[in-house]
């Protein structure tokens, strides 16, 4: 009895990004920093913000341009994985708002909170949900509006956050290519190095309640830089035993777009050409679970990626959450 190997192949990706831009040196004028010691610090020289749009405005147009990109229709979906930590909503989640703009009547839809994790996180779920048979064509949508978390007098976060959206279409495949293998962790007990709130605990009976309470990021820079260092090294190695390859069977590292020290790590560490390891931090900033999305999408406009190519893409940060997928274009 012939064995079909059961695939999941990405078929379309799309992006999107605001049109403002917040340059570097607007920041200066908003906190004491200035445009060298940024680009230094982070390399990012720009980022763009959501000037009266919401989450799912980013999202309806970057799953749009990847359905587009796919061939696909609305209708073709079965599932919705969208990924935010800036919903417009807790109820109706992101997903299913996003069903319903789409037309999807075919899909079920949830949302996955992962931060900077999560479109590795989802990429993982879409595969297990298409090598399950429980679904043939999978949307991840990423979409982040960022600025809305941001204190811009706070400077350890206002020079790295961007907002912006990011899409990618699954499908089932019994070819070789698509999803090798995946790697995926978590390490809650430094969860609280990178802390938005939602809600105060208070007693929600008391006749006087907190209305000052402040859901701004705030950030241990040092906590996550040291996280960081040890949390993607043990993802890329992590999926790379996984599929029994090593990385010199690899063309592309697709890194979430945290921080240029972080990109410098990666290619000393694995002793890997600059060109290899996709970046785009410089005028997007750190877009949260939208980062990789928005790369890929670029990778592919232009031209970057081709099949047959192996690509592991590796994200880290909120949670605090790690993880990789190694897939074969």
């Amino acid at each position: 009895m012939e064995v079909i190997t059961i695939s999941s192949i990405i078929t379309g990706t799309g992006s999107f990004l605001p049109e403002t831009r917040l340059t570097n040196q607007m920041l200066e004028e908003k906190v004491q920093t200035n445009d060298a010691w940024i680009v230094q610090h982070t390399g990012i020289r720009e980022r763009r913000i959501a000037v009266q749009m919401s989450a799912l405005e980013l999202a309806l147009s970057a799953a749009e341009r990847a359905l587009q990109d796919a061939g696909k229709s609305p209708e073709d979906i079965d599932l919705i994985i969208a990924c935010t930590v800036t919903p417009d909503s807790f109820t109706p989640s992101l997903s299913c708002n996003l069903q319903a703009e789409l037309g999807a009547s075919h899909a079920f839809a949830f949302d996955l909170s992962a931060a900077c994790s999560g479109f590795v996180y989802a990429s993982d779920v879409a595969d297990s949900f298409l090598r399950s048979g429980k679904a043939k064509c999978v949307l991840v949508v990423c979409a982040e509006v960022l600025s809305h978390l941001i204190d811009y007098t706070d400077r350890t976060v206002c020079c790295l956050f961007g907002d912006g959206a990011g899409a990618a279409v699954y499908e089932w495949s019994d070819g070789e290519d698509g999803i090798l293998a995946t790697y995926m962790r978590a390490d809650g007990i430094k969860g609280n190095a990178l802390l938005a709130k939602a809600f105060s605990p208070e007693n929600p009976l008391e006749a006087q309640r907190n209305t000052e309470y402040h859901h701004f990021l705030h950030m241990d820079g040092h906590a996550v830089f040291r996280f960081t260092a040890r949390a993607v090294p043990d993802a890329i190695d992590g999926v790379l035993k996984q599929a029994g390859m090593d990385i010199s069977q690899i063309d592309w590292i697709v890194p979430h777009q945290a921080n240029a020290r972080i990109l410098e790590m990666v290619t000393r560490r694995y002793g890997l050409p600059r060109e290899k390891v996709f970046s785009n931090l410089e005028v997007v900033g750190n877009t949260s679970s939208a980062s990789i999305p928005i790369c890929l999408d670029e990778m592919r406009q232009k031209g970057l990626l081709h099949h047959g190519q192996t690509a592991i893409f590796v994200g880290f940060g909120g949670g605090l959450t790690y993880g990789a997928v190694l897939i074969r274009m």
